[in-house]
């Protein structure tokens, strides 16, 4: 079973990217959040999961949870309460990459509370973007990190930085820092790795037994402890939006991994690059699943065989 915990949210995304001198385009709202978006590719490509996270008691809440039942995703970890539910207003850019602005003061995430514990099984937690940045509750999601961590579960680690979000770089760039120890598994963008600084070397020696960069349809690297280094291709594909991409990323590697009975730190450092290949390879495709339509759709596992 893995769990992945974090916020879930509203996109707000616009039918086309902006045209100057044009009036704003509709926004059209889609589900999303990048553990959500986890979580729900998680439950499509036929992995048990679970999702842990404080979800609204609004009519977009109940939404969100509608969509994680139809994806097969747990629900027994999910807080409730009457807060509104976050949401993120995406800018696309000719390219389809999306920006964010985000209205999330008050919003049910931020209240998230320390779970007792995982259900019997859990072999994988995932945590990530502004569910560790808002308190008081990224305090929580960093506490449950630490704590699965000393109990030998394999934690994955995607910051996926929302800059606008974090008013103190520099603290953040030292609590990230201090999350690598209980770190399994590093997974960035060129973006993110450019924004925090530090080299994959530096990363690793602080505790991860491997780091996976993207380069957007340029592919992916992974880096590992033991000196390795591999890369694969991005997947052609014509992009409608990038939304949702990375997400679908950490949802193959820990679909990928899990099959290979790799979840763990033993077990991660022994793959071979042919098995590193095969992994960075079918997240690679997952991932250009989700750029060919519009918003968060990851793909199910019918799309991804072969």
């Amino acid at each position: 079973m893995i769990t992945v915990a974090g916020e879930s949210l509203i996109d707000l995304v616009p039918q086309h990217a902006l045209v100057p001198g044009e009036p704003l385009p509709a926004l059209l709202p889609r589900l999303g959040g990048g553990p959500y978006n986890t979580a729900i590719a998680l439950g499509r490509m036929g992995s048990p999961v679970n999702f842990c996270s404080r979800v609204s008691t609004d009519h977009f809440g109940d939404a969100l949870l509608d969509a994680l039942r139809s994806a097969g995703v747990g629900l027994s970890l999910v807080q409730r309460g009457d807060e509104p539910t976050t949401l993120a207003v995406a800018a696309l850019d000719a390219a389809g990459s999306a920006g964010y602005g985000f209205y999330a003061e008050g919003s049910a995430d931020r209240l998230f509370e320390l779970p007792d514990r995982l259900p019997p099984g859990a072999r994988a937690l995932s945590v990530g973007t502004c569910s560790l940045v808002l308190e008081p509750g990224a305090s929580a999601y960093e506490a449950l990190l630490r704590r699965e961590s000393a109990r030998g579960v394999f934690t994955l680690l995607d910051p996926n930085i929302r800059a606008g979000l974090i008013p103190d770089p520099d603290g953040y760039r030292k609590r990230f820092r201090g999350w690598l120890p209980d770190v399994t598994l590093l997974k960035l963008s060129d973006d993110d790795a450019r924004w925090l600084g530090g080299t994959p070397q530096e990363w690793l020696a602080a505790g991860p037994e491997a780091v996976v960069i993207t380069h957007g349809g340029d592919g992916l690297t992974v880096r590992t402890r033991s000196g390795g280094e591999y890369t694969v291709p991005g997947a052609p594909v014509d992009v409608v939006d990038t939304i949702g991409a990375g997400d679908t990323v950490n949802a193959g590697l820990l679909h990928s991994l899990a099959a290979r009975d790799a979840l763990s730190a033993r077990a991660t450092s022994a793959l071979s690059g042919g098995d590193w290949a095969e992994v960075l390879g079918f997240a690679a495709r997952a991932a250009a699943v989700t750029c060919s339509r519009a918003g968060a759709q990851p793909p199910y596992a019918h799309e991804l065989r072969g």
